[in-house]
């Protein structure tokens, strides 16, 4: 098989219907998992009215998130390649709309702490087991595409954390939490009924390895055994770090560069970043479904085009005295950025075990983490230090040809070379 002649993998008719109202199910429950997590940040003086703290205090309520989250993640996604996928899902969002009901009734910081810390454990269990149930759904030219839409569904769900802020200033700090509860403990019990798990693939149904006889420190060891799933976890864990430097400094920098007002600086660095990567990570996902029915290094040469496009345009935004050219660097940034979300649970399908993509993803998300942490606090460092916030920027733009470079680097798995 020459590399331009790719065998595509379709689902039967009745498979893929089913395989696209998975994705719409979960577009929502994407959307719940970042909005329950991210309001709090967005009503800061309500809280802190009601329950007296210091700004350290108020940090570590999402810092303590962050590190639970992280910490957590490659065994909640053992959890869904060992068990029902979809199970996993519905007790997780269950779990987690408790915990958000139960955070409306905490009356001191360290009741909001330890919600804060549950919501951590309850919430780490989701993002591995959906995308591993979404790319079982979609094996064919349709994964990318599915992938990217419920990452849109996180996206807007982050985008709508404001709803907390707002419904805070008109009636008290604990109504959203107990709405959002609400709508996502009655929306897992509506799932019960609609989410299962996908049927066996061929790979899966010829196994003579049963689900239930995996376990946690053979898939660790199976993962770590190949080369490519190293360089796919340096990648993400490189890419977290440029991600966390942008989100992170850029409101800065804007205010600092241009002498713009706080919320100017915030509509520049958010919503103009935010509407911009939705369209980038749909398309994203659309454009490698379609360059994999013809080479099966799609998934990875368009993340790789995209970076390659990315870091320029952040190196001329950070140097630039012109404040419409710094916008439109960041916005082609956030564009093309977005590439990479929409396609890494796809490269995982090509380098990994199908056994233990949900751990695989899991182990990913605790890199990206804990470097995405040190990039944060290594970028406050350097701040202390007074170096120039243009400087993290420019570190970024080299940081994504890094990336680039590794994804050229990386080579499907023989049995997966001619499948998209």
């Amino acid at each position: 098989m020459t590399p331009t002649q790719v065998t595509t993998t379709t689902a039967e008719p009745g498979l893929l219907s089913r395989a696209w109202l998975v994705v719409g199910l979960l577009f929502i429950v994407g959307m719940l998992n970042y909005l329950d997590r991210v309001m709090i940040t967005t009503m800061r003086g309500s809280i802190v009215e009601a329950i007296p703290m210091t700004d350290t205090q108020f940090g570590l309520l999402t810092a303590v998130f962050l590190w639970t989250y992280g910490l957590l993640s490659p065994m909640a996604g053992f959890l869904a390649d060992r068990f029902s996928r979809s199970r996993v899902i519905i007790g997780s969002l269950f779990i987690w709309s408790a915990v958000t009901l139960l955070t409306a009734y905490s009356t001191t910081f360290g009741e909001l702490l330890v919600t804060r810390l549950l919501m951590g454990v309850s919430e780490a269990c989701y993002i591995p087991a959906a995308l591993a149930l979404i790319v079982d759904y979609h094996r064919g030219s349709t994964r990318s595409l599915a992938t990217g839409i419920h990452i849109g569904g996180m996206m807007l769900g982050q985008s709508l954390g404001f709803v907390g802020g707002w419904l805070a200033q008109d009636n008290t700090w604990n109504s959203p939490f107990r709405i959002f509860g609400i709508v996502g403990i009655a929306y897992a019990l509506i799932l019960v009924f609609f989410l299962n798990d996908a049927p066996l693939s061929p790979v899966s149904a010829v196994s003579d390895t049963p689900k239930n006889s995996v376990h946690f420190a053979s898939a660790v060891k199976n993962l770590f055994s190949r080369g490519t799933f190293v360089l796919a976890l340096l990648f993400w864990g490189f890419l977290g770090m440029v991600g966390w430097l942008v989100i992170g400094w850029l409101p800065t920098y804007y205010q600092e560069h241009f002498q713009l007002s706080q919320a100017e600086a915030g509509l520049y660095a958010t919503g103009y970043v935010q509407t911009t990567a939705l369209v980038g990570v749909l398309l994203g996902g659309a454009l490698a479904d379609r360059w994999s029915r013809t080479n099966p290094r799609a998934r990875l040469l368009l993340p790789a085009i995209g970076l390659l496009i990315a870091a320029p345009s952040v190196f001329l935004a950070s140097v630039t005295t012109v404040l419409p050219i710094a916008i439109i660097g960041f916005v082609v940034y956030a564009f093309t950025r977005m590439f990479s979300d929409a396609n890494m649970m796809p490269i995982l399908c090509l380098v990994t075990d199908e056994r233990y993509r949900a751990t695989g993803y899991g182990i990913l998300n605790l890199f990206s983490c804990i470097v995405g942490g040190v990039g944060i606090y290594a970028g406050g460092v350097l701040r202390d230090r007074h170096i120039d916030v243009s400087s993290l920027f420019q570190v970024a733009a080299v940081l994504m040809v890094v990336c680039a470079g590794i994804l050229y680097r990386i080579r499907p798995k023989p049995e997966t070379a001619g499948v998209v």
